[in-house]
């Protein structure tokens, strides 16, 4: 078998991403987002502003959300059994639908929701440059986090011959994904609320502050909103993408037997992890071949595919014309 896997078009492996890179740029998200959240917190408190305190809640959710993609990259690595035959994969899908969730409760919701109560009960901003510094640091720790995630998504797309926009849409692992959306959604959330916090200083109206935190929190419904939709995409096992089914359709019709493929369906069941449904019509000579030539060369192309480690599993149905 051709030594490109059939979800690549190039060299490399998405599986790559499923132990140490995905893991890894996870936990520095985790640590990264657990040190700036302390750090709002103590900020908010001092500075008494409600875009600071969005940003509180904002890395809070992202901390929370990120150990539960830990838990669903531990969780998916657990080997197939009797009752899941196509292994746990998709246990990386829930736990991401769940890190949506708490982004559009925790993060977006709290956020709105401070948003009004700096409208209804303004206060004076206090140590404007404690709230300012701690921006500041903190952009510095999301943007590391940030390249981190950016890095692992682009040497993907770029393995698997795809643009980054283009893998982010279709990436059967949505860890990276996840880590990446959150970190851009914290930079702009960051700039939001330094500009918010030094106008509400300099003008004295607490609606800059209010104004801050709701667009903060709508940032975060946004995201929350585009990772729900991929990680039901995903649960609901769509196709794989043409780029994923083209080099599996290319492979199956250079067979000589094969006449024609009639249909073919290809879902994920974890990343990286196909469920293929082939329907082929074998060629005249084949078909009044002895049953068993057709058996053995139907046998060996299921092998073949399914030799390939983005392969779970084959079954192959012989039409007749």
């Amino acid at each position: 078998m051709d030594e490109k896997r059939l979800d690549q078009p190039s060299s490399g492996s998405e599986n790559s991403s499923e132990g140490g890179d995905s893991k890894w740029t996870v936990i520095v998200a985790v640590v990264a987002n657990g040190a700036i959240a302390i750090a709002k917190i103590i900020a908010g408190l001092l500075t008494g502003s409600a875009s600071m305190w969005a940003e509180a809640a904002h890395s809070i959710a992202d901390t929370g959300n990120e150990i539960l993609l830990l838990i669903g990259l531990k969780r998916s690595l657990r080997e197939p059994d009797s009752k899941h035959p196509f292994g746990y994969g998709q246990e990386r899908y829930f736990w991401t639908f769940l890190a949506a969730l708490g982004i559009f409760l925790v993060g977006g919701v709290l956020s709105i929701g401070e948003g009004v109560r700096s409208i209804l009960m303004p206060e004076a901003v206090e140590s404007l440059w404690i709230g300012v510094g701690v921006l500041v640091v903190a952009a510095v720790f999301e943007s590391y986090s940030w390249y981190t995630a950016h890095k692992q998504l682009r040497r993907d797309a770029k393995q698997q011959n795809r643009t980054l926009r283009h893998h982010l849409r279709h990436a059967s692992d949505p860890s990276a994904t996840t880590v990446f959306l959150e970190d851009t959604a914290a930079l702009i959330g960051l700039a939001i609320a330094l500009a918010a916090l030094v106008l509400h200083a300099g003008t004295g109206w607490a609606g800059w502050d209010a104004i801050g935190s709701m667009t903060i929190g709508l940032l975060l419904i946004v995201v929350a909103y585009l990772l729900a939709r991929r990680s039901k995409g995903l649960l609901l096992e769509e196709s794989a993408p043409d780029d994923v089914l083209d080099p599996i359709r290319a492979k199956v019709a250079a067979e000589s037997w094969v006449e024609k493929i009639d249909d073919m369906h290809a879902v994920w069941v974890g990343p990286s992890q196909l469920l293929v449904n082939l329907w082929v019509t074998p060629t005249r000579a084949v078909r009044d071949s002895p049953a068993g030539n057709l058996v053995e060369h139907a046998a060996h192309l299921r092998r073949d595919l399914m030799s390939d480690d983005a392969v779970a599993q084959v079954t192959l149905t012989l039409e007749t014309p």
